[in-house]
């Protein structure tokens, strides 16, 4: 089926959020998941399904601190 994720049109065999991202490589602990405008919540990956067409966004969350920055 056709996904448009992150803006990209991406084809992938994936029928839910938790096979989507096995099949991207992408450890579920550090993104956030957004299907057609709505955040799903991790529990919900396993069950929330796919479906031609849909638009998903992949944030991955990154620590960071002030090194090179005023922090102040």
């Amino acid at each position: 089926m056709r996904l448009i994720i992150n803006g990209d049109d991406i084809d992938s065999n994936a029928g839910t959020v938790r096979e989507l991202l096995d099949e991207m490589k992408i450890v579920s602990g550090r993104v956030a998941v957004e299907v057609n405008l709505v955040i799903i919540k991790k529990a919900d990956y396993e069950s929330c399904k796919l479906n031609d067409g849909d638009k998903i966004e992949i944030v991955n969350f990154v620590g960071g601190g002030c090194e090179g920055y005023d922090c102040k």
